[in-house]
Formats: C-alpha cells, sequence, structure tokens
C-alpha cells in the first residue's frame, strides 16, 4: 500500500489579487477564455472552440447536479436577520432526490448566520409558490460540533415537496468570493445548462461554459457524452489550514452513476475519457476505488470512499480499471441496482495515479485548495507556469471566471 502523502500546502499556494476574481459571468457563457495546456504546449482561445482540441472518439463525462436555492433568510420579530444555509439532508432521509420529494417536516444540517441572535424558538417566512401563500417554518435544534446546526423545518400548507418550498423561498448560494449580493440573473447563470439533480450548494464551474451550440460541436467531433451526479457540498471552499495534509478532513459528498454510464466507460477505458470538472474528477476516480473494495473487501454493505482510501488501500496485486469497474457491475446487478449511490470523501492530491481519466476542462482554483492539488497531481509543477501564464495575461479566476483544457500527449 502507498503512504498517505506528505505535502507542505504552502508548495501549493500562489497571490491572487482580489480583482482578478471575476465577480460577474460574461455576456455569453461561451465567451470565456480558454487555457490549452496539452503536454507542457499552451494555447489560448475561446471556449467556443473547445472541441478542435479535443481527440476525436473521445467520452466527455459532465457532472449533471443542480444548485439548489440553499440560502433562507428569516427575520425575528425583533427585526434581527437570521440565514439559515441548508446543507445536506439529515431526516427522515439523508438521499438528496428523496429528501427534496419530502412533503412532510424534514431535518437538514444547515449554517446559521448570526446564531448567537437564534437560541430558540421557531422562525417564521411567508413564501408564495405557484401562486400558493406558503408559512415555512424553522426550529433550531442540536449543535452539531462543527460549526453546523441541525435545523427541523415545516411548512402550512403541506402537500408541496421540501424541493419546492426551498425553490420559492431561497436564493442561490454564491461563493464566498463573490462579494457582492446575488441577483436574478445568478438564478440562470450560477447553473449549468444540463443540471438535472437537485442537491448542490455550489455549482460545478467547468460546465458553465457550455452551450448548445458547444455541445453540437462536441457531437460533430464524434466526441460521446455521459453524466454522472456528485452533488457539491460547501466544503469545496474550505481551504487547508494545516501545513500537515492528514489533519485536513475533506468533507464528504455522494454521488449518483448510472449502470450503463458504467458500461460506457468500460468501452471507453482505452480512448480519452474527459472529465468536465474536478467534480467529475473526483467521481469517475471513486469508481474505482468502490471496484477495489468490491473486489478486496465485498462484506463490506455500504457503498464509501475514504479521503486517504487511495493511500492505504491494498495494492500489491494491481487491479486495472476495467476490472474493478466490472465488479461494480456485477454488485449492482446482483443486487438488482440500475443506478449506484455512494459517499466520496476522496481527496486527490500530488503523488496519486489517476485510473480512470485521462484529460480534464477546470476552471481556475483559489490558493490552498483541495481543487489547487487535484490539478497538481494531474499536471506536475507545470501547474505554477499555467498559473504564473494566466495571472500575467488577464485570465479571470474561479467560479465565475474562464477556463482550462489539459491533456497530456498520449491523449491526442
Amino acid at each position: 500500500m502507498m503512504l498517505a502523502p506528505t505535502i507542505n500546502i504552502e508548495d501549493y499556494s500562489y497571490d491572487l489579487p482580489p480583482e482578478r476574481i471575476a465577480q460577474h459571468p460574461l455576456p455569453e457563457r461561451d465567451a470565456s477564455r480558454l487555457l490549452c495546456w496539452i503536454d507542457g504546449d499552451i494555447k489560448e482561445d475561446r471556449f467556443r472552440n473547445i472541441a478542435g482540441y479535443l481527440p476525436p472518439g473521445s467520452l466527455m463525462v459532465f457532472n449533471d447536479t443542480r444548485v439548489i436555492r440553499a440560502r433562507l433568510l428569516f427575520q425575528k420579530t425583533s427585526g434581527t436577520q437570521v440565514e439559515v444555509f441548508c446543507l445536506e439532508p439529515l431526516e427522515p432521509t439523508r438521499e438528496v432526490n428523496q429528501a427534496f420529494q419530502q412533503k412532510e417536516p424534514v431535518t437538514w444540517k444547515c449554517l446559521i448566520g448570526n446564531a448567537r441572535r437564534w437560541k430558540s424558538g421557531m422562525l417564521e417566512k411567508q413564501v408564495d409558490i405557484s401562486g400558493h401563500k406558503i408559512t415555512l417554518h424553522a426550529g433550531r435544534m442540536q449543535d452539531l460540533g462543527d460549526g453546523t446546526f441541525a435545523v427541523a423545518f415545516s411548512w402550512q400548507p403541506s402537500g408541496i415537496s421540501f424541493g419546492e418550498v426551498l425553490e420559492g423561498a431561497g436564493r442561490i448560494p454564491l461563493p464566498p468570493y463573490i462579494t457582492r449580493e446575488d441577483i436574478p440573473a445568478d438564478l440562470l447563470r450560477y447553473q449549468t445548462i444540463y443540471a438535472r439533480q437537485k442537491g448542490s450548494v455550489a455549482a460545478p464551474t467547468a460546465g458553465l461554459h457550455f452551450t448548445p451550440t458547444v455541445m453540437d460541436t462536441l457531437s460533430i467531433r464524434n466526441i460521446l457524452q455521459e453524466q454522472v451526479t456528485l452533488h457539491i457540498g460547501l466544503g469545496t471552499f474550505r481551504p487547508v489550514t494545516s501545513t500537515d495534509l492528514s489533519q485536513h478532513l475533506m468533507h464528504q459528498e455522494q454521488i449518483v452513476v448510472q449502470a450503463r454510464t458504467i458500461r460506457q466507460l468500460l468501452q471507453h477505458l482505452h480512448k480519452p475519457v474527459i472529465a468536465v470538472g474536478t467534480t467529475s474528477v473526483r467521481t469517475l476516480e471513486s469508481l474505482y476505488w468502490l471496484g477495489l473494495k468490491q473486489l478486496t473487501m465485498p462484506e463490506l454493505n455500504h457503498a464509501e470512499i475514504g479521503q486517504w482510501d487511495p493511500y492505504t488501500l491494498p495494492d500489491n496485486q494491481p487491479v486495472s480499471a476495467s476490472t474493478a469497474l466490472e465488479a461494480l457491475l456485477r454488485m449492482m446487478e446482483r443486487s438488482g441496482l440500475t443506478q449506484l449511490t455512494a459517499i466520496t470523501k476522496l481527496m486527490i492530491v500530488p503523488g496519486y495515479r489517476f485510473r480512470i481519466i485521462h484529460g480534464m476542462i477546470t476552471n481556475f482554483h483559489q490558493p490552498r485548495s483541495t481543487l489547487l492539488l487535484l490539478i497538481a497531481a494531474y499536471l506536475g509543477n507545470s501547474w505554477k507556469d499555467i498559473y504564473r501564464y494566466a495571472l500575467g495575461n488577464g485570465f479571470r479566476f474561479l467560479s465565475y471566471g474562464d477556463s482550462c483544457l489539459f491533456l497530456h500527449d498520449q491523449c491526442t
């Protein structure tokens, strides 16, 4: 087995001036700039031309999660404003899609803004949903000990789902580095055009550049498209604060992958598999480790990947990607499953060997972040050259910023 790598997080920091952080999207999604890195060679273009840089016959994998309106603003009778930020469901189910369909009271893990002003009692909010007046109540429950709280929600009249309640009452959760208030345009632009599965509190931002026209150009070049789902948590914005990487706790996120997608992957492992966004990277690589666990620990009845599993699971007899994916499919067939639902905390850092993906599309990431560590795992020290070039040539950074394509020569 490999050991968890020793990494100095200071080696993955850089100076990001605030003015380089995009506060608004461009008027046209595919007008964003594209930095192409192909085995050390850097080129510039516009995102709308990305298909020309992709090998024909590639399989491109998108994260189809949909950002929920997770921010609920309440006003106490005293006039004090309290923000309740919904992170993930707790009761009566932790499965995200089922949680949104609930028409009875639910409990969610939440952040609370102005928590010291709301120790007890019920918060109330009037909401108009499709012409119907709804009263939403929130009750603070236990402190979960990690800066979050369990909050119970109920609403009257009943008969509508909690997903509908959030759509009518909530606000879009822009990242903390976007320092303005959300505006109506963000409801559309902080969402990919292919978003389907509700559950994220942050957008898979590499996908924000895609348009129907770009999708058509992919098809023309015989680039196949598949979807996976990873519901993004707020932990994606949490920087690594400890110099000892082993002390950083990776957030857990739910993934959902269809059996047909795993079959497509099996058929295309000999061709480039290109992940759109770091969330798609983590989902696809998690499939490998889930398959390995099926082979080496079949007695486990739960599907979960820990952050250090790639560095601690036995690998005396290396398992190929096809063998791991086939093991997953056999397990699903035995259980009568057409889709796999699992939890991943996978942390990809320099030293990691990618099993499934061959290339990736992504935005520029924050200093000292787990996302920057992931791209450094793929690029090696070349990430420094890329970021130095982007900073020196006016690229826009982070969620509403510009895009990158990373490919090694053997992919082209």
